[in-house]
C-alpha cells in the first residue's frame, strides 16, 4: 500500500489549518486514527452498546465477543503466549502504576531499582514512589556522550543485587532505541526483572514477547492509531499471577462477603469495573490497520523519511539536534540557538505545522541535556515527503522573522 494510500485513510489529516494544510508533526504525543478506528467505535455504540460480561442478553453476547476477540488479536500482535497476559489499562501511565502497586509486597527495604536516564515520567514515577514507600534504592542507568544507553554502566550495575530495571524501548523524546532482546538476558541472569514502555514503540517496530525475553511491556492504544483512553499491560503469565489488584470492585473478583473476599483470575483479576469497552474495540480495529500494512517496509520507509528530516534540519544554521542517530525510531529533538522552544512553535503553528515543544515527560532527560526543554518532530504511518518540505520551509520562514530578514 502507498504512502499515499495509506493517508488518505485519515479524516483529520484532509483539513486546513487556516490558510494552511495540516502538516502533522506530533504523532508521538498522539497519533491520528484511520477510519476503520472511528466506524468501529462508532459501530459499538450505535449496535450492540452494552456491558461486557455480565449480561444473559444478545447484546451483551455481542460486546463480550468483540471485546475479547480484541485480547486475542493483541496476543498475536504481540506474540503473547496466551490472551491471558493481555491485561487492559487505560494506557501506559496506567499499566506502569498497576504494575508497580502489583509488585509492592515484592519490594524490601534495600532493594535496588535501576531506571532508563531518558524514561518518560511515566516509567520514572511509579518506581520512584514505590522506592520511597518501601525503603528501595532508585538508581539511574547512565546515558553516553551520544545520548544512548551507557550498556557498560548497567552491565556494571547489574553487578550488585538488583530487583528491577526500567528501560524505555524508544525514548519519546529522540527517537532512540534501546535493544532490548539485547539487554534482557543479562538483566535476568543477574535476578531481575525487566519492564519495558512500549509507548513509542508499538506504532513503530514489530513486537514479539517472547523474542524481547522481558518480563512486562506496556503500551497506548492512542499512540499507535488508536482511540485514547485504552492501553496494555503485558506479562509472564506466572508473574502477573503474582501481582496484587491496584482496583478492587466489581468484575474481578470471585467471590465477595462481609467477612471475605477472593479474587478471580487473570485477566479479569487485574481489570475491576467497567472496562472501556468502545476503546478497546477500537485498538482492535487499529491491529487490524497494522496488520493490513507490510509492517516491515513501511517501517523501513518510516525510518528513512526520519533520516531524511534529521539531514535537513542538521543543514540548517542555528540549529542543534539531540541523540539524532541513523537507527533512530519515529522522532527528532532539536533547538533553535538564542530562541526560546515555544515561541518556534507558536510560528510553525501559525503555518500550519504541529509539533511539539516543552520538557516531553522527561525533564532528567533534560537536566542531562542541560536545557529547559526542546521542540520535537514526530513521525506517522501517514507522513510523507510533503510533510517534510513543508516542515522545513515553515521552520525556515520563521527563523527569517525571527532574525528580521
Amino acid at each position: 500500500m502507498s504512502r499515499f494510500a495509506i493517508r488518505q485513510q485519515f479524516p483529520l489529516l484532509q483539513q486546513m489549518m487556516g490558510d494552511y494544510p495540516l502538516c502533522y508533526l506530533d504523532s508521538a504525543a498522539t497519533s491520528q486514527k484511520p477510519e476503520r478506528v472511528l466506524q468501529a467505535m462508532d459501530d459499538y455504540y450505535r449496535r450492540f452498546n452494552a456491558n461486557v460480561h455480565r449480561g444473559s442478553y444478545q447484546l451483551s453476547a455481542a460486546a463480550t465477543e468483540a471485546f475479547e476477540a480484541v485480547r486475542q488479536k493483541l496476543q498475536q500482535f504481540i506474540h503473547a503466549s496466551c490472551p491471558q497476559e493481555i491485561i487492559f489499562t487505560r494506557g501506559t501511565t496506567e499499566a506502569l502504576n498497576l504494575l508497580a502497586y502489583g509488585l509492592e509486597g515484592q519490594i524490601q527495604p534495600g532493594d535496588r531499582i535501576l531506571v532508563d536516564s531518558s524514561a518518560h515520567h511515566a516509567n520514572l514515577l511509579p518506581w520512584q514512589q514505590l522506592a520511597k514507600r518501601r525503603g528501595a534504592e532508585l538508581i539511574a542507568i547512565p546515558l553516553t556522550p551520544e545520548l544512548r544507553l551507557d550498556e557498560t554502566a548497567l552491565t556494571a550495575l547489574l553487578q550488585q543485587p538488583t530487583k528491577l530495571v526500567a528501560l524505555s524501548h524508544v525514548s519519546n523524546v529522540l527517537g532512540t532505541v534501546n535493544d532490548i532482546a539485547a539487554l534482557t538476558p543479562g538483566i535476568r541472569a543477574a535476578g531481575a526483572m525487566c519492564v519495558v514502555d512500549g509507548a513509542q514503540a508499538a506504532a513503530h517496530l514489530p513486537l514479539d514477547m517472547q523474542q524481547l525475553g522481558c518480563d512486562f511491556y506496556a503500551f497506548s492504544g492512542h499512540k499507535m492509531y488508536g482511540p485514547t483512553g485504552v492501553g496494555v499491560l503485558w506479562g509472564r503469565y506466572a508473574l502477573l499471577d503474582t501481582l496484587a489488584p491496584m482496583l478492587t470492585g466489581g468484575e474481578m473478583i470471585k467471590s465477595v462477603s462481609f467477612a471475605h473476599s477472593e479474587f478471580g483470575e487473570l485477566p479479569y483479576r487485574l481489570e475491576a469495573g467497567t472496562p472501556p469497552i468502545a476503546e478497546v474495540i477500537g485498538l482492535g480495529a487499529a491491529v487490524d490497520f497494522l496488520n493490513s500494512l507490510e509492517r516491515h517496509d513501511v517501517c523501513r520507509q518510516e525510518q528513512q523519511l526520519l533520516q531524511q528530516l534529521q539531514q535537513q534540519l542538521a543543514q540548517i544554521p542555528g540549529i542543534t539536534l539531540y541523540g539524532a542517530h541513523k537507527d533512530n525510531r519515529g522522532a527528532v529533538a532539536f533547538n533553535l540557538a538564542g530562541e526560546h522552544h515555544q515561541d518556534l512553535g507558536i510560528l510553525l503553528d501559525q503555518q500550519g505545522v504541529a509539533i511539539r515543544c516543552g520538557h516531553h515527560c522527561a525533564m532528567p532527560l533534560m537536566a542531562l541535556m542541560g536545557i529547559n526543554g526542546c521542540c520535537r518532530a514526530s513521525l506517522g504511518v501517514y507522513s510523507n515527503e510533503m510533510d517534510i518540505q513543508r516542515f522545513i520551509q515553515a521552520l525556515q520562514a520563521a527563523i527569517a522573522l525571527i532574525k528580521g530578514e
